[in-house]
Protein backbone atom coordinates (compact mmCIF):
# COMPACT_ATOMS: atom_id res chain seq x y z
CA UNK A 1 0.00 0.00 0.00
CA UNK A 2 1.35 3.43 -1.01
CA UNK A 3 0.32 6.54 0.96
CA UNK A 4 0.58 10.04 -0.51
CA UNK A 5 -0.75 13.45 0.49
CA UNK A 6 -2.33 15.41 -2.35
CA UNK A 7 -3.22 19.11 -2.18
CA UNK A 8 -6.37 20.30 -3.91
CA UNK A 9 -8.44 23.39 -4.46
CA UNK A 10 -12.19 23.70 -4.70
CA UNK A 11 -12.93 25.33 -8.07
CA UNK A 12 -16.73 25.32 -7.85
CA UNK A 13 -19.47 24.91 -5.25
CA UNK A 14 -23.16 24.97 -6.21
CA UNK A 15 -25.35 24.31 -3.17
CA UNK A 16 -29.07 24.41 -2.48
CA UNK A 17 -31.11 23.56 0.59
CA UNK A 18 -33.72 20.84 0.20
CA UNK A 19 -34.97 20.88 3.80
CA UNK A 20 -34.89 23.86 6.20
CA UNK A 21 -37.03 22.98 9.22
CA UNK A 22 -37.89 25.47 11.96
CA UNK A 23 -35.92 23.25 14.35
CA UNK A 24 -32.99 20.98 13.57
CA UNK A 25 -30.24 21.06 10.98
CA UNK A 26 -30.60 22.39 7.46
CA UNK A 27 -30.11 19.72 4.77
CA UNK A 28 -28.38 20.65 1.51
CA UNK A 29 -27.21 19.12 -1.72
CA UNK A 30 -24.08 20.45 -3.43
CA UNK A 31 -22.10 19.86 -6.61
CA UNK A 32 -18.43 20.44 -5.80
CA UNK A 33 -15.62 20.67 -8.36
CA UNK A 34 -11.95 20.20 -7.39
CA UNK A 35 -8.48 20.36 -8.92
CA UNK A 36 -5.84 18.02 -7.48
CA UNK A 37 -2.11 18.71 -7.96
CA UNK A 38 1.12 16.85 -7.31
CA UNK A 39 1.18 13.07 -7.54
CA UNK A 40 -2.48 13.21 -8.60
CA UNK A 41 -2.99 15.67 -11.46
CA UNK A 42 -6.76 15.55 -11.82
CA UNK A 43 -10.12 17.24 -11.70
CA UNK A 44 -13.23 15.89 -10.03
CA UNK A 45 -16.94 16.40 -9.61
CA UNK A 46 -18.62 15.39 -6.35
CA UNK A 47 -22.24 15.23 -5.23
CA UNK A 48 -22.52 16.07 -1.53
CA UNK A 49 -25.37 15.74 0.93
CA UNK A 50 -24.87 17.84 4.06
CA UNK A 51 -26.49 18.42 7.45
CA UNK A 52 -25.58 21.77 9.02
CA UNK A 53 -26.74 22.27 12.58
CA UNK A 54 -25.76 24.40 15.56
CA UNK A 55 -24.21 21.49 17.45
CA UNK A 56 -22.53 19.73 14.56
CA UNK A 57 -22.46 18.98 10.89
CA UNK A 58 -21.97 16.07 8.53
CA UNK A 59 -21.59 15.20 4.87
CA UNK A 60 -21.68 12.27 2.46
CA UNK A 61 -20.07 12.42 -1.00
CA UNK A 62 -19.62 10.46 -4.21
CA UNK A 63 -16.79 11.91 -6.30
CA UNK A 64 -15.48 10.93 -9.75
CA UNK A 65 -11.79 11.76 -10.20
CA UNK A 66 -10.38 12.08 -13.74
CA UNK A 67 -6.64 12.44 -14.28
CA UNK A 68 -3.20 10.94 -13.75
CA UNK A 69 -2.10 9.22 -10.52
CA UNK A 70 1.68 8.82 -10.38
CA UNK A 71 1.83 8.73 -14.19
CA UNK A 72 -1.14 6.38 -14.68
CA UNK A 73 -4.14 7.84 -16.55
CA UNK A 74 -7.78 7.02 -15.83
CA UNK A 75 -10.75 7.70 -13.60
CA UNK A 76 -11.95 6.36 -10.25
CA UNK A 77 -14.70 7.05 -7.72
CA UNK A 78 -14.24 8.10 -4.10
CA UNK A 79 -17.00 7.81 -1.53
CA UNK A 80 -16.31 9.76 1.64
CA UNK A 81 -18.02 11.44 4.54
CA UNK A 82 -17.69 12.73 8.03
CA UNK A 83 -19.42 14.19 11.04
CA UNK A 84 -18.16 16.61 13.66
CA UNK A 85 -19.49 18.08 16.84
CA UNK A 86 -18.43 18.48 20.45
CA UNK A 87 -14.81 18.86 19.26
CA UNK A 88 -14.62 15.40 17.67
CA UNK A 89 -14.28 14.59 13.96
CA UNK A 90 -15.17 11.15 12.59
CA UNK A 91 -14.59 10.48 8.90
CA UNK A 92 -14.26 7.77 6.30
CA UNK A 93 -13.22 7.60 2.67
CA UNK A 94 -12.75 4.81 0.16
CA UNK A 95 -11.88 4.22 -3.46
CA UNK A 96 -14.92 2.31 -4.73
CA UNK A 97 -13.68 -1.15 -5.70
CA UNK A 98 -14.03 -1.76 -9.44
CA UNK A 99 -14.46 1.95 -10.26
CA UNK A 100 -11.00 2.46 -11.78
CA UNK A 101 -10.72 2.87 -15.55
CA UNK A 102 -7.82 2.96 -18.00
CA UNK A 103 -4.45 2.54 -16.30
CA UNK A 104 -6.19 2.92 -12.92
CA UNK A 105 -8.29 -0.24 -13.32
CA UNK A 106 -7.97 -2.29 -10.13
CA UNK A 107 -7.27 0.74 -7.92
CA UNK A 108 -8.24 0.18 -4.27
CA UNK A 109 -7.66 2.23 -1.17
CA UNK A 110 -8.73 4.81 1.36
CA UNK A 111 -8.97 8.61 1.24
CA UNK A 112 -9.07 10.98 4.24
CA UNK A 113 -9.70 14.67 3.62
CA UNK A 114 -8.43 17.60 5.69
CA UNK A 115 -9.13 21.34 5.56
CA UNK A 116 -7.15 23.46 8.03
CA UNK A 117 -4.45 26.15 8.30
CA UNK A 118 -2.19 23.94 6.14
CA UNK A 119 -4.74 24.00 3.30
CA UNK A 120 -7.00 21.43 1.67
CA UNK A 121 -5.56 17.98 1.04
CA UNK A 122 -6.38 14.30 0.85
CA UNK A 123 -4.29 11.46 2.20
CA UNK A 124 -4.66 8.64 -0.32
CA UNK A 125 -3.52 5.13 0.62
CA UNK A 126 -3.80 2.85 -2.40
CA UNK A 127 -2.71 -0.22 -4.30
CA UNK A 128 -3.06 -1.12 -7.97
Amino acid sequence: MTTITIPFEITGWDEHAYDEPAEGPKLTQAVVRKRYTGELEATSVAQLLTAQGEGGRGYLASERVDGTLQGRRGTFVLQHGGVDGDGALHQFGYVVAGSGTGELAGLRGTALFAHDEDGARVELSFSL
